[in-house]
């Protein structure tokens, strides 16, 4: 039975909430008295359910640490991951040809296991840095440590070596200094604590690691199938995604477009607009450039409208700035594709 406060939108797969199971068993916690403890029905995790409220998986990572007397119950949750704990997006990572793939897929599929946060990552000056947005605030930190531990346990699986450790930043404090050792051991490296964004910076060299024993014959057809699972998510979510692209065509000849215009529009804060996005895995940027590169490609196909009124149509207020994302998103500039 979920939280009467739960957000039922928000979903965490069952095979997520196993290594929970796990790390609470070895101290000694059974599934029966965390269900207990969280006021759930009895068998409401065993056998493992389909899935369940992200909200109520966060709640038992606090009263499982709280049983468990285990300060460090994150940590110890995360080192518990397996292959099977992301489920379909767990094959789809072991069948990348190397890490910089198997981040692209992690950023794209991460919601088929769980809705706690997502994922971004950036290049600069030749260092990656990859990027956890908490759905949770910085006040879970069990949430951040497992997810971190996990990577660290499921990439130096997937590498089938030990990998250099990561320069972490966290947004928790962290627990009491004196009890900080194990951060260490499972992660590596000690942490930065009270940071302003849960983030692990590495040479960016490592994205062309190759996965070893990768199949790469298999993405087309795991990927074929994480993407009809992810279109029966977007249907089961009524597509917000959908909504956005639709209330962005119909403003972008209107002048430019904003997040905060388009949430008024559809009766939403720019917070919960956000929000529900990014439990849907996209971004406001991602479905304007989207909604911009169908436009521009159905624009350049009419001769009698010049660059300057299609970079007008598409919220532009130069063309210069239509040019360079058009560019970005084709590989050549607009005149060269309408050539």
């Amino acid at each position: 039975m979920p939280s009467p406060h739960a957000d039922l939108s928000r979903r965490v797969a069952g095979s997520y909430l196993q290594p929970l199971l796990e790390a609470a068993a070895a101290r000694g916690v059974t599934a029966a008295a965390l269900e207990h403890a969280a006021g759930m029905a009895p068998g409401a995790l065993q056998p493992l359910p389909d899935s369940l409220p992200a909200d109520d998986y966060v709640r038992l990572l606090d009263i499982g640490a709280g049983l468990a007397a285990d300060p460090h119950f994150g940590l110890h949750v995360g080192e518990r991951v397996k292959l099977g704990t992301y489920s379909v997006y767990g094959l789809i990572l072991l069948s990348c040809r190397d890490f910089g793939q198997a981040f692209d897929q992690t950023m794209r599929y991460e919601q088929l296991a769980h809705d706690l946060g997502r994922s971004t990552l950036t290049v600069a000056d030749g260092v990656a840095h990859y990027t956890w947005h908490s759905n949770y605030g910085p006040a879970q930190r069990h949430l951040a440590d497992s997810v971190f531990a996990g990577i660290r346990v499921f990439g130096n699986w997937l590498a089938g070596t030990t990998l250099p450790a990561a320069r972490l930043t966290l947004m928790h404090d962290g627990g009491a200094p004196e009890a900080r050792d194990e951060y260490l051991r499972v992660l590596g490296a000690m942490p930065a604590f009270g940071a302003s964004a849960n983030v692990a910076s590495f040479d960016a060299a490592l994205l062309a690691y190759p996965v070893p024993n990768a199949d790469v014959s298999l993405y087309p057809v795991l990927q074929q199938h994480a993407e009809q699972l992810l279109r029966q998510r977007a249907q089961h979510d009524n597509s917000i995604a959908q909504q956005v692209h639709a209330a962005i065509v119909r403003n972008l000849a209107h002048g430019q477009v904003r997040l905060a215009s388009i949430a008024e529009e559809l009766k939403l804060s720019p917070r919960t607009l956000q929000r529900k996005l990014s439990e849907a895995g996209a971004t406001f940027q991602q479905i304007l450039d989207q909604a911009r590169f169908a436009l521009a490609k159905d624009y350049l196909r009419q001769p009698e409208l010049s660059l300057v009124d299609i970079a007008f149509l598409l919220g532009y207020q130069e063309q210069s700035a239509f040019n360079h994302a058009f560019k970005e998103w084709a590989g050549v500039n607009p005149g060269a594709y309408r050539a």
